[in-house]
C-alpha cells in the first residue's frame, strides 16, 4: 500500500481499519497495521483524524482518528502553523463537547490531545490555558446535557497533568510549563471544591473530582492551596462510594515531596487523621480490610513523610505522640498476616523513619525524645512479636503455600525491624526478652503455647544474628533456658536451632556452655524436616568454636555419618554437613584426622567401586566416558540424572566458553536423559547451555536439535496432563524465555510447533502453583516483542492471543494469587505496545462477558480499567498499579497493602 492524496485516502483508511479489525489473514493484518501506522504521521493525518471522527462511525474507527491527532500534536508539534493554533484548539473542543455523552475511550483520547495542545501553546500562545477550558465547559450548551459537559470537563482536567508527566517538553520548558500549571491550580480548585460541597452532587462527579485533585497535587502544588481539597477529601471518608478514591486523594497530597515546607498544613491535618480512629476500630471490629487499610495509609502517610517536620514542633509533642500510637494500633491490627489482615505490613518503615529522625537530633533533644519514645518501642516490641506468632497448627494447616510464602516474608520484615530497633533500646531490649523468655518457661500454673516462645525466641534471633552480643549478661540466662524448651513442632525446633546458630560466636568465646545445647543440635541432624537449620547451625558451631569441640567431635563425626548414609538431607545440606565436618578435623591431631577421614570417606569409596564394577568401567577413564557408561545402566533413575546434571550443571557455570568442545556430546547426552526421564534438571542444564553457547554459529545445531527435543517431549507430557509436573513446566517456561531472549531464531525453525508452544503457555497460566505462572509471564513477556519480527510468533499470536488475554484476566480476577498480579501486568503491557490493535479489540469483547472476569465488578468499572489499560503504552509502572487496583475490586478487596505498594 502506499499514501494516497486526501481526496481518495478516506477510503483506503477504512479499508485498512477494516481488515485490521476483522480480516482473519494475518498477512494482510500486518500490512493494514504497518500502513496505518504510517498513515498516522503523515501529512493528511490532519485532515483525515476529522473525517474519521464523524458521529456515523464506529467507535474504533473514532478513536484511530483521535490518536492520529495525538500522535500529530504530541510528536509533530514544529509541523503545525501558528496561525492554525486556534483553528486546532477551536475544533478539538467542539468535538470533545459532541463526545461528552458518547464513547468513553474517544473522550479520553480526544482529551489528551486537548492536553498535548495546551502543554505545547501554554504560556505564550495560551496563556490562560485551564482557565479558559473551565469557562469554555461552563458555557451554557442547551445541545450538550450539563452533566455530561461537567464530566468531560473533569476528565479533561484529569488527564492534562498525566499527559504532562509522559510528554516529551524539553527540560527547560517542562519546568516552565510545571510553574504554570501551578499557578492555573487556581482555575481548578475551586471548581472542584464546589462540585464536592454541592448537596446534588452524584457520587460518581464526586469520584471524578477526586481522581481530578489526585492527578492534580502530584504537580507539586504548595500543601496549604490544597487545604481546602484535603478536608473535603476527609469528609467524603464517611460515604463508602468514595472511600477508595478519598484516600489516594489524601495520600497522594500529603505524601508529595514539597510538603514538608508547609508545617502549618500538617499540623492542621492531624486532628482529621486522628478523627478517624473509631472508623477505624468500627472497620476493625467488623472485618472491614478495605476501610482499616485505607485510614492506615493515610495515618503512616502523614507520619512516615514527615516525622521529621512534626517532631521539631516540641509545643506539639502531645498531638504527634497520639499520631504515633495510632499507627501502633494499625501494627498491632488483629488476625494473622497475610490472611485475615494485610495493614500491619504497611507501618514498619515508618518506625526506621522515626527512630532515624530522633537519633538524628542534637544530644539534649534527643534525650527529650528517648525519653517519651522508648517505651513506645517497647511496646513495638511486644506488638511485632505478638505479630510473628504462627496461626494454631490447625489454621495453618489451611494456608496455601503462597500465603506461608508471604508470611515468611512479613516475619523476616519483623526480624529486620527488630533488628533496627536494638541501636534505639539497646542492652534492655535482650534484657527484656530474657525476662519474659523466663517467665513463660518457669510459669508452671500458665502453660505457654508454643508459639509464644517460638516469638519470644525468633526475636532474640533477630537481635543476635546481627548485633555483637559477646558482652551480653543475659545469654548465659538464655543457653541454659533453650534445653527446657519443650519442643513439640517443627516451626519451634527451627527457631532453636537457629538461635543457637546466632549464639555460635558467644560459646567460641564461653566453651563450657557448648554442652548445653550441642546435644540438641546432634539430635536434630536426624530429623528430616529441620535439615536446613540443624545442619546450617551444626557448621557455624563447628566453624566458630572447633578448638573447643575435640571433646565432642568423635560423637558428631558419628551422628552425622549415620546421617549421611540414611541419606535424609539433600545434597546441598550434606555438602554443608562436610564443610562442618571439615572445620571440626581441622582442629584435631593429623592422626586424628585421617581415622576419621577414613570413616568419613571409605562408604563413598565402595559405592564408587559398586558402580565401576557394575559398568565395566576403568578408573581412569576421562570422566566424561565414566559417566555415558553410568548412565547406559542407570539412565532411568532420576537421582543418578539428577546429579549428572548438577555435576555438568557446575561445570558449565565455571567453565563458560571453555567448556565449548564439550558441548554436541553433552547435547546429545542431555536429549538422551530427558527423552527417557523428563525431570528440571535437564531442562535447568539445557537453558544454560542456550545462554552461554547458543549465539555462536558453531554450536547452534547441537543446541537447536536439544531445544527441540525438549520441546517436543515437554509438549508430549503436555498433551498426558501436565499438572503432576509443576516443576517440570516451570523450567520449560524459563528455557523458552530464554531461547527467545538471546537466540530468538530458534523459534523460526520449521519444526518447532510454536502454536502448541504458546498454548501450553497459557494453560501454565492457569497453574495454582506461583512460580509457575511467574515463569510462563516471563515467557510472553519475551514472546510478545517478538511479534513483527519473527513470522511464526505473530501469526499465532494474532490468532490465539485472544486466549491469552482471556487467561490473564482470568488471573486478574481472582483466579491467580495476588502476588503475580505485576506479572500479569507486564503480558497486558506488551500486548498494548506491540498488539494494540488487536488488544482493543480483545479487551472489548472479553469483557462484554457477563460476570468476568469477576462477578464483583460492574460493566462501568470494566470499561474504565479496559480504557486505561489501552491509553498506557509508555508508563509500564503505572500500568502495574492499574492492575492491581482492578485485581482488588475484582476480589472484593480494593484498599489492600497492594494498592499501597505502588
Amino acid at each position: 500500500m502506499v499514501l494516497l492524496s486526501c481526496s481518495r485516502v478516506l477510503p483506503s483508511l477504512l479499508q485498512a481499519l477494516h481488515q485490521l479489525y476483522y480480516d482473519p489473514n494475518i498477512e494482510n493484518k500486518n500490512l493494514a497495521q504497518k500502513w496505518l501506522m504510517q498513515a498516522q504521521v503523515s501529512p493528511q493525518a490532519w485532515h483525515f483524524s476529522w473525517l474519521l471522527l464523524h458521529m456515523d462511525k464506529v467507535p474504533e474507527i473514532q478513536y484511530f482518528g483521535a490518536s492520529a491527532l495525538h500522535i500529530k500534536i504530541s510528536r509533530y508539534w514544529n509541523d503545525i502553523p501558528a496561525d492554525q493554533y486556534e483553528s486546532l484548539k477551536s475544533q478539538l473542543f467542539t468535538h470533545i463537547t459532541r463526545f461528552a455523552s458518547g464513547s468513553k475511550i474517544v473522550l479520553t483520547r480526544l482529551c489528551v490531545a486537548l492536553a498535548s495542545l495546551a502543554l505545547s501553546m501554554m504560556p505564550e500562545a495560551w496563556p490562560c490555558a485551564v482557565a479558559d477550558m473551565v469557562r469554555m465547559f461552563q458555557a451554557e450548551d442547551s445541545n450538550v446535557d450539563g452533566r455530561a459537559r461537567c464530566l468531560a470537563l473533569l476528565e479533561l482536567l484529569t488527564v492534562l497533568p498525566e499527559e504532562f508527566q509522559t510528554s516529551r517538553l524539553p527540560q527547560y520548558r517542562k519546568g516552565q510549563v510545571r510553574s504554570v500549571l501551578a499557578q492555573e491550580c487556581g482555575s481548578v480548585f475551586p471548581l472542584l471544591e464546589q462540585l464536592l460541597q454541592q448537596q446534588d452532587s452524584p457520587g460518581f462527579i464526586k469520584q471524578k473530582v477526586l481522581k481530578c485533585f489526585s492527578s492534580w497535587v502530584q504537580l507539586e502544588i504548595p500543601l496549604m492551596d490544597c487545604e481546602n481539597l484535603i478536608q473535603a477529601a476527609f469528609t467524603s471518608l464517611q460515604d463508602p462510594e468514595l472511600f477508595d478514591t478519598a484516600v489516594e486523594a489524601v495520600v497522594n497530597a500529603i505524601s508529595q515531596p514539597d510538603a514538608q515546607r508547609y508545617v502549618n498544613t500538617l499540623l492542621k491535618l492531624i486532628p482529621p487523621v486522628l478523627g478517624l480512629q473509631e472508623q477505624l476500630r468500627q472497620a476493625v471490629q467488623s472485618g472491614d480490610m478495605e476501610t482499616s487499610h485505607g485510614i492506615c495509609r493515610i495515618a503512616v502517610a502523614l507520619g512516615e513523610n514527615h516525622s521529621r517536620a512534626l517532631l521539631d514542633q516540641v509545643e506539639h509533642w502531645q498531638s504527634f505522640l497520639a499520631l504515633v500510637n495510632m499507627i501502633m494500633f494499625c501494627t498491632g491490627i488483629p488476625g494473622h498476616y497475610p490472611v485475615n489482615e494485610t495493614t500491619s505490613s504497611l507501618t514498619l518503615t515508618f518506625w526506621y523513619t522515626l527512630q532515624d529522625d530522633i537519633l538524628s537530633f542534637e544530644p539534649d533533644k534527643q534525650a527529650v525524645y528517648q525519653q517519651v519514645y522508648r517505651p513506645v518501642y517497647f511496646q513495638l516490641v511486644d506488638v511485632l512479636l505478638h505479630k510473628a506468632q504462627f496461626p494454631s497448627d490447625e489454621e495453618y494447616g489451611f494456608w496455601s503455600s503462597d500465603e506461608k510464602e508471604q508470611f515468611r516474608i512479613y516475619r523476616v520484615d519483623i526480624s529486620d525491624t527488630l533488628m533496627y530497633v536494638y541501636e534505639m533500646l539497646g542492652a534492655e531490649l535482650l534484657s527484656s526478652l530474657y525476662d519474659k523468655l523466663g517467665r513463660l518457661l518457669t510459669n508452671t500454673e500458665q502453660p505457654s503455647t508454643w508459639q509464644h516462645t517460638e516469638a519470644l525466641l525468633y526475636g532474640f534471633q533477630s537481635i543476635a544474628e546481627t548485633i555483637d552480643v559477646n558482652y551480653s549478661d543475659v545469654v548465659p540466662g538464655l543457653i541454659g533456658l533453650i534445653p527446657r524448651i519443650s519442643i513439640s513442632n517443627v516451626q519451634l525446633a527451627d527457631t532453636v536451632m537457629f538461635t543457637i546458630g546466632s549464639l555460635s560466636e558467644w560459646l567460641a568465646d564461653h566453651p563450657v556452655m557448648i554442652n548445653n545445647v550441642l546435644p540438641l543440635v546432634l539430635q536434630a541432624l536426624g530429623n528430616p524436616e529441620l535439615s536446613i537449620s540443624s545442619v546450617s547451625t551444626l557448621k557455624k558451631i563447628c566453624r566458630e568454636c572447633k578448638y573447643d569441640l575435640p571433646p565432642y567431635a568423635a560423637n558428631i563425626v558419628a551422628v552425622s555419618q549415620e546421617v549421611l548414609m540414611k541419606q535424609i538431607h539433600k545434597t546441598s545440606q550434606c555438602m554443608w554437613l562436610m564443610q562442618a565436618l571439615g572445620f571440626l578435623l581441622s582442629a584435631l591431631q593429623v592422626e586424628e584426622i585421617l581415622k576419621n577421614l577414613h570413616s568419613l570417606i571409605t562408604p563413598y569409596i565402595q559405592q564408587l567401586e559398586k558402580l565401576a564394577d557394575e559398568t565395566v568401567v576403568v578408573v581412569l577413564q576421562q570422566v566424561f566416558q565414566l559417566i555415558q557408561k553410568v548412565l547406559s545402566k542407570w539412565l532411568n533413575d532420576a537421582q543418578v540424572v539428577e546429579s549428572v546434571c548438577a555435576i555438568f550443571e557446575k561445570s558449565v557455570k565455571t567453565l563458560l566458553d571453555d567448556f565449548a568442545p564439550m558441548v554436541p556430546q553433552l547435547c546429545e547426552m542431555l536429549g538422551q536423559m530427558y527423552s527417557t526421564i523428563p525431570q528440571v534438571s535437564a531442562i535447568e542444564l539445557t537453558r544454560q547451555l542456550v545462554h552461554i553457547f547458543a549465539h555462536e554459529p558453531a554450536h547452534f545445531p547441537p543446541i537447536k536439535a536439544l531445544f527441540l527435543l525438549v520441546t517436543s517431549v515437554t509438549l508430549t507430557l503436555f498433551q498426558q496432563g501436565p499438572r503432576d509436573h509443576p516443576d517440570i513446566v516451570d523450567s520449560f517456561m524459563q528455557l523458552l524465555a530464554q531461547a527467545l531472549k538471546r537466540k530468538p531464531d530458534l523459534f523460526l525453525c520449521s519444526n518447532l510447533d510454536v502454536k502448541a508452544v504458546f498454548q501450553c503457555g497459557v494453560l501454565s497460566l492457569k497453574f495454582p502453583e506461583a512460580p509457575t505462572v511467574k515463569a510462563s509471564c516471563g515467557f510472553f513477556t519475551e514472546l510478545l516483542p517478538r511479534c513483527g519480527e519473527i513470522a511464526p510468533v505473530g501469526q499465532v499470536v494474532h490468532e490465539n492471543g485472544k486466549a491469552l488475554l482471556q487467561a490473564v484476566l482470568e488471573g486478574i480476577g481472582g483466579q491467580a494469587s495476588r502476588s503475580l498480579m505485576d506479572h500479569f501486568a507486564e503480558i497486558l503491557f506488551a500486548l498494548n505496545k506491540h498488539c494494540f490493535s488487536l488488544l482493543s479489540i480483545w479487551i472489548k469483547e472479553a469483557m462484554q462477558q457477563d460476570g468476568f472476569p469477576s462477578a464483583r465488578v460492574t460493566p462501568e468499572q470494566k470499561e474504565n480499567f479496559s480504557q486505561q489499560i489501552l491509553r498506557e503504552r509508555v508508563n509500564k509502572r503505572r500500568v502495574k498499579e492499574m492492575v492491581k487496583e482492578f485485581t482488588l475490586l475484582c476480589r472484593g478487596l480494593h484498599g489492600t497493602e497492594y494498592t499501597a505498594d505502588y
